[in-house]
């Protein structure tokens, strides 16, 4: 159920002019990041606000900063702004928290995760009781902080100046605006190598590179006392890395020019976790294990998984062996001898440890190189290791013996069942919505809302429909259809040359019917048109045995070329070899999609037309021809729409599908389109190319129809969405999909062969002889 602004009256009333400004401008912003509910926390907070009498800002600070951080850490996140925002506003000033506010956003998008927030607002809370004059110029610098510090180091930075300034009020506010030499020297001491939120969007793209699939990449905070972060892990899928590394050495080799940069143990972290969701499975059993036997399991499935992944990828090698310990002397904890199997196992030339655990646990994974597909390799071989341990009294504490290489995560993804949120991940904000089938009874007796909303968090289903007294059933009255998910794509930057992964939003959405008297009386005007397509296309390519003459090799012998043939070797001329027939079975492999722009513009009257004429009428005149004419044909096609607001919110519309038969339904969508909002062309054209990829067809064609060129609402720069297009041309191209547009636009050849090619486009100057040229276009195409 989507909620609407006028929805909220009284609210808006409360807020006054400026607020209501401010509200209107960034409303289309909120109504993409937030659930319903989220938009009425987001309204009714911004009312709480005002009611605290603080003044406008306060308010408006509030509306332009929510939805910017629901839109990096979810909409959970801005409520706990908004309680942290309740608990100051007796103790401190409106200014202060405006400036929380508006820093909000900053430390959303450095920080990168919920819980990572919550640990920033309860730093901002404790600052707020010991250092209260040093909390406003620290957000004056929180950009310039955020760019140095974890959340580990910020708080120790701030807890310095808490510590040595408590009662130094001047000097209080200098350390914490940065105006210092101690502020400095005490941020240059807590800055970390690398910081994950600097290198998130590198990381998922080497991974995707790797394995050619996504992975879901959050940062994790360690202790905030101490420089040491948690060690990676995996929890429902989502691999958990340390907010920042530092440059890595071992002890044994501590010299700085022997260091392993921080983006170096990030790649190897992410590709170790990868290759455990793509290679490890949970294993019910492992309950029953012991604490000694998961150690060795645990260390032989890493040794395994990054086996596989070195398999695939040579490279990989280099990269892991580098972070593991290689000193033999290192007999001071369990936790060491780990580290020394785990490098015995990655490494076949390493014979150099003569301890038998490690002897051991090296002969037999080597013994099982050719096993390695096996997913329980690693149970057979961690209960012989964890016997022979116990053999050699060797004990084992987990909170203790821990292993000292910084990039291999700590195993739970193999003893923790992640089936709970197997039915899809849930991105932050988001809630999962559950499907209870009740009783009739139950229904009837406890339902509380009977129209559930896209935001229910509980639906309740019947195993049959529930009928009116008027025979009418609740579906048919109030019911809809389900739709597919949202399909995340990626888009162009041109300026770098890189694509953003999962940059636009497609959403199915069902097609508005119309009547269907205007398609069939389109259909009739063009009658004698119809006809001559449909026989001009059989005739190009007929279906059937064909026949075709003058062949070297062939299944029969031509007798007329034979005599012909005989005749010239007789009178002592060359004869022509060419005397054999070949029948073959031709038939027409091709699949279609006709993809109609119906932005906004479609609505513009056609000149030298009738009266109220469109281009959006002659465009969906045009298409019912050429349905028409292929439906006799009967060369599989689709007719599919778009439009798009801005880039979370790109409408494709599916008119027609290949299997769909062309009925009255077809119809009835046709004369329902509706030209509205903008054209993001790309994330159009990629949508139509993972459709028509399904299809097992030979040739496989995308006719777009525009009227104009690639925009949005969202984009200023009118070369980046042309680029785009182009790219997602190309990867059409390269996946064997041919991409035609028929444009309408009498300006279009300024861009339109820059897109699409120079033999792939046709400017229409005159769009009143659209229906006729699309269907001669098709034929001209597949001949």
């Amino acid at each position: 159920m989507a909620i609407q602004l006028s929805d909220y009256q009284d609210i808006l009333d409360e807020l006054g002019e400026t607020a209501n400004a401010v509200l209107e401008a960034n409303w289309h912003d909120a109504a993409r990041v937030f659930t319903p509910r989220g938009l009425d926390t987001y309204l009714r907070g911004a009312a709480g606000l005002n009611a605290l009498g603080r003044g406008t800002d306060l308010v408006e600070a509030f509306l332009e900063s929510a939805p910017l951080v629901a839109r990096e850490i979810g909409e959970e996140a801005v409520s706990e702004l908004l309680s942290a925002a309740i608990k100051m506003y007796s103790r401190t000033s409106a200014a202060v928290l405006v400036m929380l506010f508006s820093t909000a956003p900053t430390a959303a998008t450095r920080l990168g995760e919920l819980e990572l927030f919550k640990g920033y607002l309860a730093l901002l809370n404790t600052l707020l009781a010991q250092a209260p004059r040093g909390l406003r110029p620290m957000l004056s610098k929180l950009d310039v902080l955020m760019g140095y510090l974890t959340l580990g180091g910020l708080r120790r930075w701030a807890m310095w100046g808490v510590a040595a300034y408590r009662n130094k009020f001047d000097e209080q506010v200098a350390y914490f605006g940065l105006d210092s030499e101690d502020s400095q020297t005490i941020m240059k001491k807590e800055q970390r190598g690398v910081l994950f939120v600097d290198v998130q969007r590198r990381l998922i793209m080497y991974l995707r590179a790797l394995w050619g699939k996504d992975f879901f990449l959050r940062p994790t905070s360690g202790d905030f006392e101490t420089r040491e972060g948690y060690r990676p892990y995996i929890e429902h899928y989502f691999i958990h890395l340390p907010d920042a590394f530092d440059d890595y050495s071992s002890e044994a080799n501590a010299a700085a020019e022997d260091k392993i940069a921080g983006m170096e143990i990030y790649r190897a972290a992410a590709a170790h976790a990868a290759a455990h969701i793509v290679h490890s499975r949970y294993d019910p059993l492992a309950e029953a294990l012991s604490s000694l036997q998961k150690a060795m399991i645990g260390l032989v499935e890493d040794a395994r998984v990054e086996a596989l992944a070195i398999k695939a990828f040579p490279g990989l090698k280099q990269l892991w062996l580098k972070l593991l310990p290689a000193d033999p002397t290192q007999t001071n904890s369990t936790g060491a001898l780990l580290d020394r199997m785990a490098r015995a196992m990655a490494d076949e030339n390493d014979n150099n440890d003569d301890h038998p655990l490690v002897e051991a646990a090296q002969a037999l994974f080597r013994q099982a190189s050719g096993r390695l597909e096996e997913e329980r390799l690693a149970w057979e071989i961690g209960r012989e290791l964890a016997k022979q341990a116990e053999a050699l009294n060797i004990g084992f504490n987990p909170n203790k013996d821990l292993p000292a290489n910084p990039y291999r995560d700590d195993n739970r993804y193999l003893w923790q069942d992640q089936t709970d949120e197997a039915d899809g991940v849930l991105l932050p904000g988001q809630t999962k919505q559950v499907r209870k089938y009740v009783s009739v009874m139950e229904m009837w007796n406890n339902l509380d809302v009977e129209f559930a909303g896209d935001d229910a968090q509980e639906v309740w289903v019947l195993a049959t429909e529930w009928f009116h007294d008027d025979g009418k059933s609740l579906n048919e009255k109030e019911g809809k259809a389900p739709m597919a998910s949202p399909v995340h794509y990626p888009e162009w930057d041109y300026q770098t040359q890189l694509e953003r992964p999962n940059w636009v939003t497609v959403l199915e959405k069902r097609p508005k019917l119309g009547e269907v008297a205007e398609i069939d009386a389109a259909i009739e005007r063009h009658k004698p048109i119809i006809q001559r397509l449909k026989h001009l296309i059989e005739a190009v390519q007929p279906q059937g045995v064909v026949r075709q003459r003058k062949q070297e090799d062939g299944d029969t012998i031509d007798i007329n070329a034979a005599v012909d043939a005989m005749i010239s070797i007789r009178m002592g001329s060359q004869p022509d070899p060419r005397i054999n027939i070949r029948t073959h079975l031709q038939i027409r492999d091709l699949s279609v999609v006709l993809l109609i722009d119906l932005s906004e513009s479609t609505n513009d009257q056609v000149r030298d037309a009738e009266e109220g004429v469109t281009v959006l009428d002659m465009a969906r005149e045009a298409a019912a021809l050429l349905a028409e004419a292929l439906n006799k044909v009967g060369d599989p096609f689709a007719i599919h729409g778009f439009d798009s607001n801005g880039r979370h919110d790109v409408e494709y519309y599916r008119i027609k599908d290949f299997d769909a038969p062309y009925s009255d339904m077809t119809k009835g969508r046709l004369a329902g389109m509706q030209g509205q909002l903008s054209t993001r062309m790309g994330a159009a054209l990629r949508h139509a190319g993972s459709l028509l990829a399904q299809r097992s067809s030979q040739k496989k064609l995308v006719i777009l129809l525009t009227d104009g060129e690639p925009a949005d609402n969202d984009v200023r720069d009118p070369q980046y969405l042309r680029f785009d297009t182009k790219k997602a041309v190309e990867e059409l191209g390269r996946n064997g999909i041919r991409t035609f547009c028929l444009s309408l636009d009498p300006y279009a050849d300024q861009y339109v062969s820059n897109i699409f090619g120079a033999k792939n486009y046709l400017v229409l100057d005159h769009v009143t002889r659209l229906p006729e040229k699309l269907p001669a276009l098709y034929l001209s195409m597949t001949r």
